[in-house]
């Protein structure tokens, strides 16, 4: 954990920009990568689960369990690996002359094509009902407030349903962590209950 100091030198070292700097949250952390669990720079003002890991429940515990946390995070670098942003610009890297279309699959990369089919199984998992605030949220980092104006939901609701989404795309990411095996079927018969054939 960085001292008060640290931090805000990591800001003013952080960018030429004053204004951009101020508007960042440097921490170091331990993060996971394609390689293994590294310890890398991140601005935690960035993503709104940050901001929901420092939420408190009545009994004190954490709203988002690291689990949960880092299965949004896992979700969002896969989703950027997979260039399935839209572009917000004209693509000048494309020759025109080429006549493809611009993000065909052709174009990605193998890593790009492994993240899109990581994605699309985690949705799929997820299911239709819970994927869209998953997206909304932690890869299109709107906030939560803008998700139930855009979906006309109740205030405060978007929280619970990206809570219940997390603890879903955690269990897809970490079945086993989760004691999600085959349970045993129970029977509540006493002895010789079952009838017997033919008699």
């Amino acid at each position: 954990m960085l001292t008060v100091p640290g931090r805000a030198l990591l800001r003013r070292e952080g960018g030429s920009n004053p204004f951009e700097a101020r508007r960042r949250d440097l921490e170091l952390d331990d993060v996971e990568t394609p390689d293994g669990r590294a310890i890398t720079l991140v601005n935690l003002a960035e993503s709104p689960l940050r901001q929901l890991m420092q939420l408190k429940t009545r009994n004190g515990d954490a709203f988002l369990t690291r689990r949960e946390f880092e299965a949004g995070e896992r979700l969002r670098a896969d989703y950027t690996r997979a260039q399935m942003l839209p572009r917000l610009g004209a693509n000048w890297e494309q020759p025109i002359a080429t006549g493809r279309r611009a993000g065909s699959s052709a174009d990605l990369s193998d890593g790009a094509i492994a993240a899109r089919g990581r994605v699309e199984r985690a949705v799929e998992e997820v299911g239709p009902e819970l994927s869209g605030v998953l997206i909304d949220v932690c890869c299109f980092l709107k906030g939560l407030e803008t998700v139930e104006a855009e979906r006309s939901w109740p205030v405060r609701s978007a929280k619970l349903m990206l809570k219940a989404a997390l603890g879903a795309l955690s269990r897809h990411y970490q079945p086993a962590a989760t004691g999600n095996k085959r349970r045993q079927i129970l029977s509540w018969g006493s002895e010789g209950y079952r009838p017997s054939i033919g008699g």
